[in-house]
């Protein structure tokens, strides 16, 4: 059992990884194509199309491929390489309330302005032009509060899409030795 922990950290052959670590990243990054796709002369059908696999397709397949490449101690190798990056480099567990409270207003906002800025825009038209703006703020502000908001944050998101997860509620008073039952 150790020796296949140990040979699935072992780093492939050097054009194996280069070509499937190419293959891995351009998958992630093929939905930052998705502008110039609308941006271009096809039509409206097409372009759907071709968004919809950039943003959910490609990536999956281009992952599958790499796998291929790389083979199992390759691609294990290469995952390993990556959630470390982001283990020392991603947002801290706990976090305190000052902090906490700034990323829930970050997080809050731009799902509020999101849900209110096509009436905004209904009643107040000189709006429409900044609109891109407002959107790519939101979409960055949303994004970087998850960081702000520390892991526990990501593992409440994530309790969301699990059926049988529960919230338990912790009373900070409750760790009060004078407080009476």
């Amino acid at each position: 059992m150790e020796h296949d922990k140990n040979n699935a950290m072992e780093a492939p052959p050097k054009g194996r990884l280069i070509l499937g670590g190419i293959v891995f990243i351009s998958g992630f990054l093929s939905p930052l194509l998705i502008p110039l796709v609308i941006a271009s002369d096809l039509n409206t059908g097409t372009k759907s199309l071709i968004s919809g696999l950039l943003a959910l397709g490609i990536p999956e397949l281009f992952m599958i491929i790499a796998a291929a490449i790389l083979g199992k101690p390759g691609f294990a190798y290469i995952k390993s390489k990556i959630f470390s990056w982001f283990k020392k480099y991603g947002p801290p567990d706990f976090v305190g309330p000052t902090r906490y409270k700034i990323g829930l207003v970050m997080f809050c906002l731009p799902l509020i302005i999101g849900f209110l800025w096509p009436y905004i825009e209904l009643y107040m038209p000189f709006v429409v032009n900044y609109s891109l703006w407002i959107y790519i703020g939101g979409d960055v502000m949303l994004f970087l509060s998850l960081f702000v908001l520390g892991g526990n944050f990501w593992d409440k998101l994530r309790s969301l899409f699990i059926y049988k997860s529960r919230a338990v509620m912790i009373n900070d008073r409750s760790h009060n030795t004078n407080q009476h039952d």
